[in-house]
């Protein structure tokens, strides 16, 4: 059986959907079938529309679906990737999480492998907390977390955090690339080995 992999992602100014394209890539390298999903933006539109960075990006991701529940049921692996907002993750992605009572109550959710990634501004800005919020959540779903760990280089090299990649403002290097590719390789693995 084909892992089916949703990839659901919110990105505010570029960081997250870029985790999110290259770990697409190391899935489908590793034979996933992909489904790359953003949540849509909840934040009121002048807002947005205020801050040229924060519209590029809208812009740059408008050819993307915006994810749905459905997506979830399709799927048989999640990896999900949110900015840290005051060390929980943002709210556009809990209002989506928040629109899967449906599925969560006849269990469509449950014993699917999961995994999580996030960003923050600075390397103490919440990372690690955003990413126990949503397991704490996955785990309510019955959801199989499927963290890295420190079960390659690659995790030490990119600043060490078992549980999910976490990358601080700035360029990605090849050492944060190998880092997140590692983790969607593990999480295809581990959804093989279950479907």
């Amino acid at each position: 059986m084909t892992v089916k992999l949703a990839i659901v992602f919110y990105s505010t100014y570029g960081t997250n959907h870029q985790m999110a394209q290259i770990a697409a890539e190391a899935a489908k390298a590793a034979g996933a079938e992909v489904r790359l999903l953003r949540v849509a933006e909840t934040a009121p539109p002048e807002v947005v529309e205020g801050q040229d960075a924060w519209k590029s990006q809208l812009d740059r991701m408008s050819d993307i679906p915006v994810a749905k529940p459905e997506d979830l049921e399709w799927a048989n692996a999640y990896l999900f990737s949110a900015p840290t907002r005051f060390g929980v993750t943002a709210s556009q992605m809990r209002a989506f999480i928040d629109t899967l009572g449906g599925l969560w109550s006849t269990g469509a959710l449950a014993n699917k492998p999961v995994s999580a990634m996030t960003s923050a501004q600075n390397p103490h800005g919440g990372q690690e907390s955003t990413l126990l919020s949503l397991y704490t959540t996955f785990m309510h779903w019955g959801s199989i977390i499927v963290a890295p760990g420190y079960s390659d280089q690659s995790i030490f090299a990119a600043g060490g955090n078992p549980y999910g990649y976490s990358h601080t403002t700035g360029e990605f290097t090849e050492e944060h690339k190998a880092a997140i590719r590692h983790q969607a390789k593990r999480l295809v693995e581990f959804a093989t080995k279950l479907a």
